[in-house]
């Protein structure tokens, strides 16, 4: 399926990104790519597959580790990147009245 400059440029004003006319050029090929290898996925006979409900039911699931603390960051250390910091957190915008 091919994919045009213009649908790109649409979908990048939705996502509020500028894109040179090389990136939508790129884009657009890849964005083809995509759209072309899903439809030959889609031509892919499965009517004798158990759907599952996540990739962890596959044979045995998946192994997890055990859920234990371990060491992390110092507070200090995490809070001196912060553009602001209140000394125990970090201090965001107000988004909520």
């Amino acid at each position: 399926m091919a994919i045009d400059r213009a649908q790109v440029r649409h979908v990048a004003r939705l996502a509020r990104l500028a894109l040179s006319p090389e990136e939508e050029e790129r884009f657009a090929a890849q964005l083809g790519h995509v759209l072309e290898y899903i439809e030959r996925l889609q031509g892919v006979d499965v009517s004798g597959v158990e759907p599952l409900t996540f990739a962890g039911d596959a044979v045995g699931g998946i192994p997890l580790r055990e859920d234990e603390p371990r060491p992390s960051l110092p507070r200090d250390k995490v809070l001196a990147q912060a553009p602001q910091q209140d000394g125990k957190a970090f201090v965001v915008p107000r988004i909520i009245e």
